[in-house]
């Protein structure tokens, strides 16, 4: 599943009359770019939500067939926050299913991503960035917990997860982040860092930073 429900906010006006995962970047849109990633991967099955200007992702996606994969939507009207659109979703995903955020650029080996048969999610973590200095969660001998002496590493917005997390959810709109902290506090969380490449997309500064990035490996 790609995550493509966001207004974009800190991207306005780039955002005002494009959904933020169709912003270019080296030519095309963020989220072709992730799309290509994935079906390289190996992947054949991916779902997307959207929420503002939906209609226009779903007609430059089209089927997914020019990728040799099957795209299928889930449209939301209002963002349900991360936690609310995977679960409205939940009934076009496998279990467990990885998850990717649409405003990121990184090179994460998704298929070698395993999570263990009792653990209801798996996170990659990466060192944090200047604009998160303060981490997400912490990582040890491959558990992720929310509480705890140690440093902090920031969640990179990829991870597998179980239908499971989401019992007892109603539908409608809410986060991610409780229902993982009450997974963690179970210990039924991996994890792992990623020292590659991870860029949150979420300013025009950075969106441009991907842009070189591009055009830099396209020179080599």
């Amino acid at each position: 599943m790609i995550l493509a429900a966001g207004r974009g906010e800190r991207m306005r006006p780039l955002t005002d009359h494009t959904p933020k995962p169709l912003l270019p970047v080296a030519g095309r849109p963020l989220i072709e770019h992730q799309i290509a990633r994935v079906a390289g991967a190996g992947f054949r099955h991916v779902v997307i939500n959207h929420a503002w200007l939906g209609e226009r992702i779903e007609a430059r996606l089209g089927d997914g067939s020019r990728w040799n994969l099957a795209i299928e939507y889930s449209s939301e009207g209002e963002a349900l926050e991360t936690g609310g659109g995977i679960h409205r979703a939940l009934p076009l995903l496998s279990d467990p299913f990885l998850v990717i955020n649409g405003d990121i650029w990184t090179d994460i080996d998704y298929p070698s991503l395993r999570i263990a048969e009792e653990d209801l999610a798996y996170l990659v973590m990466v060192p944090n960035p200047p604009h998160n200095p303060g981490g997400d969660f912490m990582l040890d001998r491959g558990r992720v917990f929310d509480g705890g002496e140690g440093e902090r590493l920031t969640f990179s917005g990829v991870g597998l997860y179980r239908h499971a997390l989401f019992d007892g959810c109603k539908p409608g709109k809410f986060p991610l982040a409780p229902l993982l902290c009450a997974a963690m506090r179970g210990d039924r969380v991996g994890g792992q860092c990623h020292d590659g490449v991870w860029i949150d997309v979420g300013t025009p500064e950075r969106l441009a930073q991907v842009d070189r990035l591009l055009a830099h490996s396209s020179s080599k």
